[in-house]
């Protein structure tokens, strides 16, 4: 055989022991229902950017729907469908029900080593020296405690078989696969850390992976950065209890969440609509969440301020509105500046003031009412806006359309409030025998002011004054680069302690305005509609 014919063979050998050697070793995560498939995308994603050429295996339960496989599948997933093993603790977390499946990644005898990934980790670097590892690594959390995010395993039936006959027998202190595989390799604190520059002779069976294959993004909140260096990371393990990744509103949190979001927005466009982690279904739902706010504004507006009082979209009516604020501007004395007093005190400089020259006077309860209900309308409308805002949007997305939806379900709530408030003022001084008489002397003497009565500057003042503390508040860290967990809430809840000061405030004097607007313009809801 002549010498370039020899390095050809030589070559295709290796090659076809490479190959060989590949398949016979794979990743594996594993998937319960939809909610994580982003996850497991992203991940791929992650370890097809380390050059790895071993398999990919995911292992999905009948909760994960034909799409999900067939999303995975464009991805570069191998989809092996699973049964669940139910968990036998009867005390455990409801997400742990079917957790024990996870020992099936034992009885993979298909492959000679698996790697296993939590579908909320990434690789940021190449992991493939794990395949080196013993019969069984993991890494310690919390000095004694095996975790089961990242692990190598050896599958074996005899080893799976054993399992399961001890699975019931043997205690689990999280109520999960991971109290139980800490049970079942007791003795597994005492292994020797796995160098992967270093094998140990003979191979021991069971090795520990240092904090750098399984970086736990929890214990990175605590001193805001990582405890080993950051340039050596491999595997980061975002380990946030409920909150994932994925979750909008966790990259406003957790800084490492920042690389995660990177490579999703890599992700390619496996199926169409799908490019960047993006999800067809969650876009539509997105256009009309972002559509909906302003047509529902339209319809207040038209209703409160259009239906009985149509001449106002005219040209002719706005301009006239013009002069009205720009005389107001000029002729009044400057808004109320805000001083730390009680509300009780508050109310009864409000009540006194704008109650002149009205002939009833608030109940004493008015104010604290106008609070409630100010402070209800704010905790439904920022519980509305999680509700229906799809989790896995990409984080701008989600703040704006959080912002987009509390404003204006708040603005709609306590305005509707306002405008009862309104009617009971009218309906107050009518009961109180008012002739149409004093009515107009009272229009005579209120000038300009009445001709404000509808939309005056000073509820656009607090109204703009609760918007722009609530997003100041919320974006403060933000702006002022801040990124250690603790400061970003502490920061955030002085915003909120602001902003519930500057409500009550607000909240009494726009009721208060409303009511005595009320009793001023007790006939005017054949005349004009009070705007809010």
């Amino acid at each position: 055989m002549r010498p370039p014919a020899l390095v050809a063979a030589v070559l295709l050998l290796l090659l076809t022991a490479g190959a060989r050697a590949a398949t016979e070793e794979a990743y594996v995560t594993l998937l319960y229902g939809d909610e994580f498939v982003l996850g497991v995308r992203v991940l791929g994603k992650s370890l097809r950017d380390t050059g790895t050429r071993r398999d990919m295996v995911v292992l999905v339960s009948d909760g994960v729907s034909e799409y999900s496989r067939k999303l995975l599948q464009a991805d570069g997933w191998i989809v092996n469908r699973i049964t669940l093993l139910a968990n036998p603790n009867q005390v455990r977390p409801k997400r742990f029900w079917g957790v024990y499946t996870k020992l099936k990644i034992f009885n993979m005898t298909d492959y000679k080593k698996v790697v296993y990934l939590d579908a909320d980790t990434i690789v940021v670097k190449s992991i493939d020296d794990l395949f080196k590892c013993g019969q069984f690594c993991g890494n310690l959390k919390h000095s004694e405690r095996m975790n089961s995010g990242v692990m190598v395993v050896e599958p074996s039936e005899t080893l799976f078989n054993d399992m399961i006959n001890k699975v019931g027998s043997l205690p689990s202190y999280t109520g999960g696969d991971q109290g139980f595989l800490n049970s079942y390799y007791s003795d597994f604190p005492n292994s020797r850390v796995y160098e992967p520059d270093s094998p140990l002779t003979p191979e021991p069976k069971t090795q520990r992976l240092s904090t750098l294959y399984n970086a736990d993004v929890g214990l990175y909140m605590l001193a805001n950065k990582w405890m080993v260096d950051e340039k050596e990371l491999r595997v980061i393990h975002y380990t946030l209890g409920p909150l994932k990744p994925w979750d909008w509103f966790t990259a406003w949190l957790v800084k490492p969440v920042e690389i995660w979001q990177d490579i999703r927005q890599t992700l390619e466009e496996s199926l169409p609509g799908t490019g960047g982690g993006k999800n067809p279904h969650d876009q539509l739902v997105v256009k009309i969440l972002f559509i909906l706010p302003f047509c529902l504004l339209l319809f207040g507006y038209y209703q409160s301020c259009f239906q009985t009082n149509k001449e106002l979209i005219s040209l002719r009516s706005l301009c006239a509105f013009a002069r009205r604020a720009r005389h107001k501007y000029k002729s009044e004395e400057s808004l109320p500046s805000y001083s730390v007093v009680g509300s009780a005190s508050a109310f009864s400089i409000l009540n006194q003031r704008l109650s002149n020259g009205t002939h009833s006077k608030l109940p004493p309860y008015f104010g604290a009412i106008a609070v409630l209900v100010c402070f209800v309308s704010a905790s439904f409308s920022l519980a509305l806006a999680f509700a229906i805002i799809p989790r896995q949007v990409m984080p701008w997305t989600g703040l704006l359309l959080m912002f987009e939806w509390t404003f204006v379900s708040f603005f709609l709530l306590f305005g509707s409030y306002l405008r009862f408030v309104y009617r009971w003022g009218s309906i107050s001084a009518n009961h109180a025998g008012f002739s149409n008489s004093d009515s107009s002397e009272n229009h005579m003497g209120s000038g300009h002011q009445r001709d404000m009565s509808d939309c005056d500057m000073d509820a656009t003042f607090y109204w703009m004054g609760m918007a722009i503390i609530a997003t100041v508040a919320v974006l403060s860290p933000t702006i002022l680069g801040i990124t250690a967990l603790f400061t970003k809430l502490g920061l955030m809840v002085a915003g909120g302690v602001v902003l519930a000061s500057f409500m009550t405030y607000a909240a009494e004097h726009l009721a208060i305005s409303a009511f005595n607007k009320g009793q001023k313009d007790r006939n005017g809801s054949r005349t004009r509609s009070f705007c809010f």
